[in-house]
């Protein structure tokens, strides 16, 4: 088993970045020809989504429909004015599981890792746990 540590910078309150290579070069950088890769993001106000990384706008409307699912401006209890963030990350959740299949991640044609930020801009860490 091993366990690698990226960062990734985000830019906006909710922001889709597609990590998908910086994946991929850490599960061929660990020559694992068969096995698992665990992507975390060890946040409370982050996750991690596989969708479609072809077309930009299925980011951003994913984005948009968290945001009008969970408005920011709802009147929730959490003292800090993240709860949204707190909310959007639970209901995705914080890690996602890609087989590793003749040393390479077994991802779908159009199919992208995303971290999805709900409370930034910030410095995020992303783990990666190969087995």
């Amino acid at each position: 088993m091993k366990t690698y540590y990226f960062p990734v910078s985000t830019f906006k309150r909710t922001n889709l970045i597609d990590i998908t290579n910086k994946v991929k070069d850490t599960v061929n950088g660990a020559g694992v020809y068969d096995g698992i890769c665990l992507v975390y993001s060890p946040h409370t106000t982050a996750a991690v989504i596989i969708n479609e990384a072809a077309d930009p706008n299925v980011a951003s409307d994913i984005e948009s429909f968290l945001n009008e699912l969970v408005p920011l401006n709802r009147g929730f209890k959490h003292l800090e004015g993240n709860s949204d963030s707190h909310i959007k990350s639970a209901l995705i959740g914080n890690s996602r599981i890609i087989p590793i299949i003749d040393g390479r991640l077994s991802l779908g044609t159009w199919e992208g890792i995303f971290l999805c930020e709900f409370d930034g801009p910030r410095e995020r860490r992303v783990i990666v746990k190969i087995i």
